[in-house]
This record gives structure tokens, sequence and C-alpha cells, in this order.
């Protein structure tokens, strides 16, 4: 077995959070129909994750397409600005670097939330090497999104974990050669931590143990 040198980490689910969930934060702005309406904007979302395209003109799309007289840089800013950070993930990204692991991201994002990403939050000094999927032009569960991960790390794929929310990013992963764990904020850092630990892999100290 080779030995985990990198741990590879998604960002929203594991890293960071939309504060009361991704439909709550716009059910003032969208009403009953919120649901209906975020879950075909992130299908008109998926296809810009891969490219440079502006997701903005293509949310005020959907909105007009509901007669919503709601302006498309409100709702972003409601919804896909609104980002917080688990100290206890951010802790345990620091506690894995401290034993001497390389630390890296690994999220798919449109452009214009990559550079809010990248504005806003602590990744750019915490991890060694960070990988957008607007970056690559490819996004997950895509095998050749783990494959450009690998190679611009520096690493065979088998001595990378990667750590993910959704299980199709999980599997993705795998087909390359990566070990991978599904996990999610929700199930608290000890289950992250014990999950680790059954690929080797575990921090200086235990951050976010208690979370």
């Amino acid at each position: 077995m080779t030995t985990i040198r990198h741990v590879l980490f998604d960002a929203d689910g594991v890293l960071q959070e939309i504060p009361g969930g991704f439909y709550h934060s716009a059910e003032p702005l969208l009403g009953e129909r919120t649901r209906e309406i975020l879950n075909l904007a992130s299908e008109h979302e998926r296809p810009l994750l891969a490219s440079d395209d502006d997701f903005l003109p293509v949310l005020d799309g959907v909105l007009r397409e509901y007669h919503l007289d709601v302006p498309a840089a409100d709702l972003y800013a409601a919804v896909w600005q609104n980002i917080a950070t688990s100290a206890a993930s951010l802790d345990l990204v620091r506690g894995l670097r401290d034993a001497g692991y390389g630390v890296h991201l690994g999220t798919n994002q449109v452009r214009r939330r990559a550079d809010h990403m990248r504005a806003t939050m602590p990744y750019d000094e915490l991890f060694d090497v960070k990988l957008y999927s607007c970056d690559l032009g490819v996004a997950k569960p895509d095998a050749a999104f783990f494959q450009k991960a690998a190679t611009r790390i520096g690493a065979e794929p088998a001595a990378i974990l990667f750590i993910d929310d959704h299980f199709p990013n999980v599997e993705g992963a795998r087909s390359t050669g990566m070990a991978a764990v599904h996990w999610r904020i929700k199930e608290g850092h000890d289950v992250l931590l014990e999950r680790l630990a059954e690929h080797a892999v575990a921090p200086d100290v235990g951050p976010g143990a208690s979370a």
C-alpha cells in the first residue's frame, strides 16, 4: 500500500458552508418557489464550472423565466457569496500540514465564486496547491479533474487522499487510484478523524475532535 503524503480537500460541505443552507438563504428573495428556482439555476451553473464564463447573466436569465423582479446580483450575494468556514476543518488542515502532509484544495467553482473565495477565504495561505475547476477546465467527478490535480500536486494518485461531501466525486477520485473519504461537516470532525485514521493519516494534534 502506498503511503499517503498529500490530502486534497473539497470546499463546500467540507471546509465551508452556506449559513442556514442553500435554500434557506434565498427564501426571503424567492419565496415559495425557492427550491425549484435554485435547482434550475444549479443545472445552468454546472456547464460553467469548467469555463471562464460569468454565472451572473445565466442567473439573471433564470430569474426572468420566473418573472421575478429580483436583481441577480442580490440573489448571488445572498446565496453563492454567503460563505462561512468551519474553524475545526481549517484547524485540521493546519494539523495535517504540521504533521508533514501536503495539503491542497480541490473544488468545483464558477469563475466569479472562485475569485470571491480567493479574495475572502484564507485558502491561498492555508493550502499548498489550489485547484479550482474553472482553472483546470474540467469539473468533478470527471476523472480528468483528479488526474490534473495529481499532476499539479506532483504526486502519484495513490499518494493522495481526497475528502468530499458528494459520493460521485469520491468515486471519481477512486477511479484514478486516489484514496478517498466521503464526509460532510454535519457528521462531526470525530468521524473525519476516524476515516482518515483508516488510511493511516492523522494530524499532529486532533483539532476539532469535539466538534
